[in-house]
């Protein structure tokens, strides 16, 4: 009996000592969406938790009075939080983040096509910023592009300067640019386009790594570089001029402009960029011929949003470029006067829009999308005077529907369902009669996808998908399967693994529009008609560390790939033309593999300083060697592609008035191919490149003027600091101009003012 009163006893006792207690509950964001798995502690209680993954949270049992909340979450500013809580209520506490000068835990659609906190997402997402534009004095795109880690931008002809982007060490025809999402970013454009784009129009750019992206279709093997112009957030507006000058001897001026407007209503909006650029043109050795083209680029664009109710939202936007760039010499007179030279003249218009309608319970979407860009191209490339003028006509569109449904209770856990379909399709018509050289080519690929991105519990998410792709290029249906995995054994720890199939369509790439001068003519790809499409198979795992405190953030990744390409597109030499010009034979070869990894390492003290640095070692070859030229044997190893690579970023004082930037770019040795017919130049070879590492400085400093309420900057600093070039470049008429590598630039000192709400 007695033993009976006792439980009874402590049960009143226990239920009392509950009912003295209260509870905290609430939802921790940032702007409109949930911070998932964001830390909770009551100050010197021992009591906490973890908010869901919406951001919400449920304290209970917390002793009555003033406490003080602590949230913490990756990417964020920690907050204290003061709370009064009262015995048996409850305390409804919201709060709002404040993001700090770290893109750990942004929202990214990259990854799965849906908004996905980037510490959430299946699939890594790595995202470059307009604050790593900035610290870099990068001024378009391609500049800027190289400081993230398995990206490497190259330059490819020492006369008009095309470049292309190697990410895993693949070429730039495996990588998936997209433009707001949608892949308008056609193979012309891959030549120019990155060059082209200023970083004034980028809010961010987001890069997944290896073929986990294939849901977007054909050309994703090697990744998925998605640039996301500005949206706006606030009526505001820039103003901003950089002045270079190369090694004293070409300037390089930029004049940018950035302004947004937005209702009170905050439904309402548009966000307007332009860009001006000149460019002398810089000759390197002294023998009146460029390595560095003359160029002047005119940019304009606007991406704007209407949301008609909380359900409806509709985005427009749009963008044109109008570039003129000329290499080779006489640059001041008409292209076909000179003794060697190459001509641009680039007018291209892109636009598009995307309707998204969401339920009242956000539980089902879907959106109607479409995306166009059109370019007209008069192009030059000649030796002696020739008239070797061409055209060019390239025009794309994407459109497609898409539609969401979340399922709470899926299996006990989470999952998003997306499904949809789209059509792509691309005209490509490029002509110099001289050379009896013709590209007229009409591209369509129609796709559909679904995806499972199901989260099992708190730890363990899987993301499953197929594309079933139909090209006219292809007589079968291609099927592309993915899945991805992540796994989280604590707060600060995400593992994840992936793998995908992807494909490429037999069609005219980049480089096959591209003429190069070698051996005293040109150099001419054509097409095997028997060319079949090429497949592929990427495996990747990471593991990626992160780790907050109130004064510290630090972290790191390590991401492993694998990538088998089989019946690997390869370029051949096959002879000369009857006027004597060197042909190049694209065609199927042997299988070939990419395998590296890639280390990635940051760290954030107070906002005093924070070093971001990547680095990417790794290996690529065919599984038989690949006659490059008709002199030497073949080779196995993939050309121009280093087996090791990387970048580092340093900022000091990077929220204050006065910062420090050091920057720089790391490119090991790599075999490059190097035809005869310069002065010298007697054989074909394949040279072995020195090491490069291109360091940059920039010093800033910020004034606010408060009677108007706006802020003044000064910027100034130097890009590849100690000069490191290329020092062998063919000198004449008759150069090889595709024997380039290296830096983008020499030594160039820059400065710059920006005015406005910074």
């Amino acid at each position: 009996m007695k033993k009976h009163l006792y439980c009874i006893s402590l049960l009143f006792s226990t239920l009392g000592s509950i009912a003295q207690t209260g509870t905290i509950e609430g939802k921790i964001s940032h702007k409109d969406s949930g911070v998932g798995h964001a830390s909770l502690k009551v100050e010197n209680t021992g009591r906490g938790t973890l908010a869901d993954g919406q951001g919400r949270f449920v304290l209970k049992e917390i002793a009555p009075g003033e406490h003080t909340l602590i949230i913490s979450s990756i990417g964020f500013e920690t907050l204290k939080l003061p709370v009064t809580v009262r015995p048996g209520e409850v305390t409804v506490t919201n709060a709002s983040l404040k993001e700090v000068s770290s893109s750990l835990n942004d929202v990214v659609i990259t990854g799965t096509r849906t908004n996905r906190r980037r510490l959430e997402s299946p699939v890594a997402v790595n995202i470059l910023d307009s604050r790593t534009f900035n610290i870099t004095q990068s001024n378009t795109v391609s500049e800027g592009l190289c400081f993230q880690p398995g990206l490497r931008m190259e330059t490819d002809c020492q006369t008009c300067n095309y470049t292309q982007l190697r990410m895993n060490g693949l070429g730039g025809s495996y990588s998936q640019v997209l433009i707001n999402s949608r892949p308008v970013f056609s193979s012309l454009m891959s030549m120019y386009g990155l060059d082209q784009i200023p970083s004034n129009m980028v809010d961010r750019i987001e890069v997944v790594r290896g073929g986990g992206s294939v849901l977007y279709g054909t050309s994703a093997i090697a990744g998925t570089v998605n640039i996301l112009t500005k949206e706006p957030e606030t009526s505001s507006f820039t103003v901003s001029s950089n002045t270079a000058s190369i090694k004293g001897k070409a300037t390089d001026n930029f004049l940018n402009l950035n302004a947004s407007v937005i209702n009170d209503e905050k439904n309402a909006g548009a966000s307007f960029f332009a860009s001006h650029r000149d460019r002398d043109a810089y000759d390197a050795n002294g023998d009146d011929y460029s390595e560095i083209a003359k160029l002047t680029n005119n940019s304009f664009g606007f991406n704007s949003f209407l949301k008609f109710d909380p359900q409806n939202k509709l985005e427009v936007n749009g963008w044109s470029i109008y570039e003129e760039r000329r290499g080779g010499n006489k640059i001041e007179e008409r292209a076909d006067k000179a003794d060697q030279s190459e001509y641009r003249l680039h007018n291209i218009l892109l636009g598009g829009f995307n309707f998204d309608h969401f339920s009242k319970d956000k539980k089902n979407s879907y959106s109607i999308y479409a995306s166009a860009q059109h370019t007209r191209r008069t192009h030059y490339t000649g030796i002696d005077q020739a008239d070797a003028w061409g055209r060019t006509k390239n025009h794309s569109f994407q459109g497609g529907f898409q539609y969401n449904q979340v399922f709470d209770d899926f299996l006990n856990g989470k999952n998003t369902l997306t499904t949809g379909t789209e059509i792509q399709s691309e005209y490509t018509f490029d002509e110099i009669t001289l050379y009896n050289y013709l590209i007229d080519q009409r591209v369509n690929l129609l796709g559909a996808f679904v995806q499972s991105d199901w989260e099992i519990d708190r730890n363990i998410t899987v993301l499953s998908g197929l594309r079933v792709n139909k090209s006219n290029k292809v007589d079968r249906l291609i099927l592309t399967p993915r899945i991805s995995a992540l796994y989280k054994p604590g707060q600060n720890t995400q593992i994840r693994a992936s793998y995908a199939r992807g494909f490429k369509a037999p069609q005219a790439f980049e480089t096959d529009m591209h003429i190069a001068f070698a051996g005293g003519g040109v150099s001419l790809i054509s097409i095997d008609p028997a060319l079949k499409e090429e497949t592929s198979d990427s495996y990747n795992m990471s593991v990626d560390f992160n780790k907050a405190n109130e004064k510290l953030i630090y972290g790191f990744t390590g991401d492993v790939f694998y990538t088998k390409l089989h019946d690997s597109f390869i370029l051949e030499e096959s002879g000369t033309d009857e006027n004597g010009n060197q042909r190049l034979f694209r065609k199927n070869g042997s299988n070939s593999t990419v395998k590296g990894i890639t280390l990635e390492g940051r760290i954030n003290y107070s906002q005093k300083f924070q070093l971001e640095t990547g680095l990417t070692v790794q290996r690529a070859e065919y599984d038989r060697p690949v006659a490059w030229s008709s002199e030497l044997p073949g080779s196995r190893e993939y050309l121009r592609s280093p087996e090791t690579y990387g970048f580092y970023t340093l900022s000091i004082l990077p929220q204050s008035r006065f910062n420090v930037n050091i920057s720089g770019v790391i490119t090991g040795p790599m075999k490059v191919p190097h035809f005869a017919g310069a002065p010298g130049v007697n054989q074909d070879a394949l040279i072995t490149s020195q090491t490069f590492t291109e360091t940059n400085v920039r010093l800033s400093y910020r004034f606010t003027l408060k009677s108007i309420r706006q802020d003044l900057q000064f910027n100034a600093g130097i890009q590849n600091l100690f000069d490191q070039y290329q020092k062998d470049f063919d000198t004449g008429k008759n150069r090889d101009s595709n024997y380039i590598y290296g830096p983008q630039r020499p030594f160039t000192v820059f400065a710059g003012i920006k005015f406005g709400l910074m």
